[in-house]
């Protein structure tokens, strides 16, 4: 046989038909795709009463309610507070005006935060809720009890209509974001929701996300949809299913909420021991002096203080010294806002970070907290501040190796050193010589240099001009002295107190230089940080008033919302704090782990307290006859 012949006739017998490839390999495909689907279809589904992020949840199946509720609390009386400034609207979420305080209270949404188990839910409008171990999606089963205030039944075509509203009229930056996380929602039935999640994204805190979404009436919406806007003011507060209802709205002068007495969740575990006044009073101040008076007054009744100065010297009329007035300090378990002065990053001034650091140090807040604050405060460095979450030290670990695997996004130094910490300063005058002259330095550095005026400019002769934006008295006495500091370093700096109406709209439009805000932050973080840093709406986003973005930032966002286990959600966040330290777009004031409360003598609470809220709008309640002892006597109205 020809040795030739023979081998092509077995190159020829070895040889593929294109066709019969192309069969066998979408055959492949097809046994592929359907051992995925089987996979997914034989993937557990978890059913279940309640949501935690990580762990296990606190409360079992048919708990009798939270541990940190009186379950005997007494219904009845009003709890009446203060707020300053004005409202046009009881819209909420609406982009144009200002929304009265509490004015989302009535709405109600599927799951309810626990107040003692950081990251826990349970079922509120919803009784249970369904998924896979993928988190790939989510089913909600709502009770079929569950109605609005007008009496009808909250259904799962609410809530898709609720989630989809929100989306088409609500937030830009929130919208934007919901939309590419959560393409779908469906009703299964009257009372079976669905959400799908999309698989782009990581799955943590999406199904709490969904959960906390506030349930709207269908039906009262699509009753006027030309009126009834998600995006505009209105003093109509729509159909809610939660346990108060709108009364009276005086605009700016106060907003009445009374109990439904029909509310149809009233003895569920959840609201036992809670809801528990039958009306709740706000009256409206034009200042906080005013407000204050009307504290002492008897006006209204209980007062979250945030003003130094009032804490220390205005608690010294006669209901303090007669006890008809307690003066309350309650731990603060939750990690504080990262307070500051936060400098708009889209003003091309501030891109140079020497400028940003010259900022800092302007500020003297040894001084500020001695001499105006009665030292009160500590000096916040960390974003996480006091927390496991707080960036200490040199990294290492978890959290070296995701600096490491940013490369030269980052600053190379943050490997090497500890985390940029607030600076200290001489609290014996305003302006602290050595700080001041080292912030100098760094603006001629960055080509802003001193001209024959003694004003700053850079190459082009444009002044380095800064306008602090303010609406309150408060932040005005605190900010003088700042602006003073950054005068005698030559910018061009000035306070330009608002009225709350402008604040509000420029804050929304990135229309300021600085402005004096916080960022509220978590012990379990995730998504919510795409909102407060994210490059995504950075141009924007009203939560991002920094309008920073960065991709380093985004990456170890996305490194904390991927996190499977706490230790690691830790030490992402870490690594994220170091970084947003190095950055130095704000200059970090103060902070206090208590939270100081006044109140006229009728107000009693729990016994045991949650660690993570002080329940002064539903924990607490009014013990009638000591109410009444106080009227007789003439201390109250």
């Amino acid at each position: 046989m020809n040795t030739a012949k023979a081998a092509a006739r077995v190159r020829a017998k070895d040889r593929v038909n294109p066709l019969q490839a192309a069969a066998a390999l979408a055959l492949g495909l097809i046994l592929a795709l359907a051992a995925a689907t089987l996979a997914k279809a034989e993937e557990t589904i978890i059913k279940a009463h309640g949501f935690a992020e990580f762990g296990e949840l606190k409360y079992p199946q048919g708990f009798a309610h939270f541990d940190y509720v009186n379950p005997e609390a007494p219904k009845g009386g009003e709890l009446s507070i203060s707020a300053v400034g004005t409202f046009d609207s009881m819209n909420p979420y609406t982009r144009k005006g200002r929304a009265g305080t509490l004015s989302s209270s009535h709405y109600e949404s599927l799951l309810v935060e626990s107040y003692d188990e950081p990251g826990s839910y349970y079922g509120l409008v919803a009784e249970s809720l369904e998924y896979p171990e993928s988190q790939d999606w989510v089913i909600f089963n709502l009770r079929p009890e569950a109605k609005f205030s007008d009496g009808t039944p909250v259904t799962a075509d609410d809530v898709v209509f609720s989630h989809n509203i929100l989306l088409d009229q609500g937030l830009k930056s929130y919208a934007e974001a919901v939309r590419k996380r959560i393409p779908k929602a469906e009703a299964l039935g009257p009372h079976r929701v669905k959400f799908h999640f999309s698989p782009d994204f990581p799955r943590r805190a999406m199904i709490t996300q969904v959960g906390g979404t506030p349930v709207f009436s269908k039906a009262w919406f699509e009753a006027d949809p030309e009126n009834r806007r998600i995006d505009q003011p209105r003093l109509d507060p729509g159909v809610g299913s939660g346990p108060y209802v709108l009364e009276s709205a005086d605009v700016n002068q106060r907003i009445v909420y009374r109990r439904n007495p029909d509310y149809w969740g009233k003895n569920l575990n959840v609201n036992v021991g809670r809801h528990n006044y039958d009306r709740i009073r706000v009256e409206y101040f034009g200042d906080d002096v005013a407000a204050m008076e009307g504290f002492k007054a008897g006006v209204y009744t209980l007062r979250p203080e945030n003003n130094s100065k009032n804490w220390a010297t205005n608690y010294e009329f006669a209901a303090v010294e007669k006890g008809h007035v307690i003066k309350g300090e309650i731990p603060d378990g939750n990690v504080p806002p990262a307070s500051g002065f936060v400098m708009n990053l889209l003003k091309p001034k501030f891109q140079d970070i020497r400028v940003r650091e010259a900022m800092q140090l302007a500020f003297n807040f040894e001084w500020t907290n001695e001499s105006l604050q009665y030292g009160l405060f500590r000096h916040r460095s960390s974003f996480w501040q006091d927390s496991p979450l707080a960036a200490q030290g040199l990294p290492e670990g978890r959290e070296k190796e995701m600096l490491e695997a940013l490369g030269d996004q980052i600053d190379p130094s943050i490997l090497t050193s500890e985390p940029v910490m607030a600076h200290a300063s001489k609290a014996s005058r305003p302006g602290d010589r050595k700080n001041l002259r080292r912030a100098m330095k760094l603006l001629d550095e960055a080509g802003w240099t001193v001209g024959d005026d003694g004003m700053r400019r850079n190459a082009q002769g444009e002044p380095l001009k800064v306008e602090f934006l303010a609406d309150s008295p408060t932040i005005e006495r605190i900010v003088q002295p700042y602006v003073a500091n950054l005068r005698t370093m030559g910018v061009d700096a000035v306070l330009n107190r608002v009225d709350y109406a402008q604040y509000t709209s420029r804050r929304r439009e990135k229309e300021f230089d600085m402005i004096s805000s916080a960022f509220p932050m978590s012990l379990e973080p995730s998504t919510g940080l795409y909102q407060y840093f994210g490059s995504e709406a950075h141009e924007y986003s009203v939560f991002n008033p920094a309008g920073l973005a960065d991709p380093a930032v985004d990456a170890l966002i996305d490194n904390i919302v991927k996190a499977k286990t706490q230790e690691e959600l830790r030490a992402n966040a870490r690594a994220l704090d170091r970084v947003l330290r190095a950055k130095r777009f704000v200059v970090p004031t103060w902070y206090l782990d208590v939270n100081w409360i006044a109140y006229w003598d009728m107000y009693r609470q729990p016994e045991n307290l949650p660690p993570y809220d002080t329940g002064l709008l539903d924990l607490w309640w009014i013990d009638a006859e000591r109410e009444a002892a106080l009227k007789s006597a003439g201390a109250l109205r």
